[in-house]
């Protein structure tokens, strides 16, 4: 299997990849094909895919802040069980991930994710696939050492409408296993992470506005 990183809208590849999203993702968590260029030819965002026999299995995407010192994962995609895709996907991007933060002289402190709460997703079925199903990934993070933060969790939606996005809970991997995390890191992060969203619901901002008057945040199991 092969990890290939993607960085532009031509490349072959990427049509292949779009179209996985669509199949396992909700409609307003999937960027809109054309949309996609300037994040692919962002050289701070990384996207790869996993290719099998010529044919893409496999994705995931994500991106190191060098002065946060954290990353996020934005998703991963297992098109197809039976070969190992997770797991591969899963070795190789940390591999990348240690190398970056080590080009930069730091160790990684952890990586956050927006986890799929199974009891509110409703009755999406992630493309028929088993190996996507939000209870069955949310066990695999948990194994994994990923915490639920203690938030009740909103995110703006990609189609850039204004909605708020529920049904998911904001993540954190705590590479040194504590149980809290600096509510000004997750404040200054999702202010990052969602700048390019230029419509916000309001209550994506009063969330975040609520962090600048927390010290820290609890770090509960999955």
């Amino acid at each position: 299997m092969e990890y290939q990183r993607i960085t532009s809208i031509n490349d072959p590849l990427f049509a292949q990849m779009h179209a996985l999203m669509g199949r396992v993702f909700p409609p307003e968590e999937v960027l809109a094909f054309d949309l996609w260029k300037e994040p692919l030819e962002d050289p701070g965002i990384r996207v790869f895919v996993a290719i099998h026999e010529g044919e893409v299995v496999g994705t995931t995407e994500y991106r190191y802040y060098e002065d946060f010192n954290v990353a996020m994962t934005d998703f991963t995609i297992v098109g197809r069980p039976g070969l190992g895709i997770g797991p591969f996907l899963w070795q190789s991007r940390q591999r990348d991930l240690d190398a970056l933060a080590q080009a930069a002289g730091n160790k990684l402190d952890g990586m956050f994710a927006e986890i799929y709460d199974p009891y509110r997703a409703g009755d999406h079925d992630f493309g028929g696939l088993m190996v996507m199903n939000p209870y069955v990934r949310r066990e695999v993070l948990s194994h994994m050492g990923y915490k639920r933060i203690d938030l009740t969790y909103v995110h703006p939606s990609w189609q850039n409408d204004g909605e708020a996005v529920e049904g998911l809970d904001l993540g954190f991997l705590p590479y040194d296993g504590r149980d809290t995390i600096d509510a000004a890191l997750v404040a200054a992060f999702l202010r990052r992470y969602y700048a390019v969203l230029p419509n916000k619901p309001a209550a994506w901002e009063a969330m975040v506005a609520s962090l600048d008057n927390q010290q820290s945040l609890p770090l509960l199991p999955l």
